[in-house]
């Protein structure tokens, strides 16, 4: 079988830029993937984990050669990187950028590339880099995809094939819309951890409350862990849908407030924030598959949780995720194992419980 494409350069070699250089591999939708990125040792980590077959620090005639281009640079850096790179490429080649925002690097780069189409992977971690990159950070991702009405048809096209490939999932808005929606569910919500952590880092309890500070906390604030830079980057540059999103969450808060009064009020828009927030997983829009939960309650002892998984993997139970739900220091922790279906849920309790470990 040959591979969709020949040769194809990914230029930034980040978490996002790694993990689509080891998913074109993995999948073998690419011959040869070209890494390009001004860091030596983020180059040297993409040959060490076996996502780039050739490295560059430069752009020179080798991007010619390739036929797809994936731009994977912080937002900002788009722009120049597609001006540095589009002397070099193939009239025939066809690019794609993953930045997080849109309307703007849409509108610069379709002038400057050609088969451009812009697109937004809706993945990622809070441990930025290379090293921490995976091709299962893109499995079954929104992959928002945003063409105009000057997008090539037949790079549009394949944008969603290679999306497809990758296994994520492509969804078609507007540059514009894109970035209004993304600065409601994306955007926002990183300000908002930041506010929050400045709450504590601010106030003159700051150690107290440091040590109170429990898993609701924790999950309402994790995006905050990301890297400053990029995510600074990412907000200044939808500052205007940001701005605006921030306006209608000031007045959601001030209503909040209010209801502070009325306890009637609170438990209304508790209620509605509650059907929302249960609409939300993404099991429930089918993109993934849905997984059966186990809860272990796992003692705190050195390899207890690799003797849980080989328990486990040697009565056929595969785990599909898993999950420490809550640290309490010398109580233990509580795992949640995921597997695929009724029947291995029933099989997994009853393996665990015959080796001595409580479930539910």
């Amino acid at each position: 079988m040959e591979p969709r494409y020949g040769k194809v350069g990914v230029f930034g070699m980040g978490l996002l830029g790694g993990s689509i250089a080891l998913g074109l591999r993995e999948r073998f939708i690419a011959g040869e993937v070209h890494a390009y990125d001004l860091d030596a040792e983020a180059l040297d980590a993409a040959l060490a984990m076996g996502a780039a077959d050739r490295v560059h620090t430069t752009p020179g005639p080798w991007i010619g050669e390739l036929e797809l281009g994936v731009l994977a640079a912080p937002v900002r850096a788009l722009p120049g990187l597609a001006a540095a790179v589009a002397p070099f490429a193939a009239p025939t080649s066809r690019w794609i950028d993953v930045g997080s925002v849109k309307a703007p690097v849409v509108a610069a780069l379709s002038a400057q590339l050609p088969g451009f189409v812009g697109t937004h992977p809706m993945a990622g971690r809070e441990t930025p880099g290379m090293q921490n990159a995976y091709a299962g950070l893109l499995q079954n991702a929104v992959w928002v995809v945003t063409p105009t009405a000057d997008t090539d048809p037949a790079s549009l096209i394949a944008a969603d094939e290679l999306i497809e490939g990758l296994g994520a999932i492509p969804f078609h808005v507007p540059p514009d819309v894109h970035d209004r929606l993304v600065a409601r569910v994306s955007h926002v919500p990183y300000l908002l951890a930041v506010a929050l952590n400045l709450l504590i880092a601010r106030d003159a309890e700051r150690e107290r409350l440091l040590f109170l500070a429990a898993g609701g906390f924790r999950d309402l604030t994790r995006v905050a862990s990301g890297a400053p830079e990029m995510s600074r980057d990412m907000v200044v540059e939808n500052r205007d849908a940001v701005r605006e999103a921030l306006a209608d969450l000031s007045a959601l808060v001030a209503d909040l407030a209010a209801t502070l009064d009325d306890p009637a009020a609170l438990i209304a828009a508790a209620q509605e924030a509650k059907r929302t927030r249960d609409a939300l997983p993404v099991v429930k829009r089918t993109l993934l598959p849905r997984v059966f939960d186990v809860v272990v309650a796992l003692p705190d002892r050195p390899l207890e949780l690799a003797h849980l998984t080989t328990v486990l993997g040697e009565h056929g139970v595969n785990i599909r995720d898993i999950e420490v739900l809550k640290i309490r220091g010398a109580g233990g922790e509580a795992i949640r194992v995921g597997v695929a279906d009724g029947d291995d849920q029933e099989r997994a309790r009853a393996v665990l419980r015959a080796a001595g470990y409580r479930t539910r």
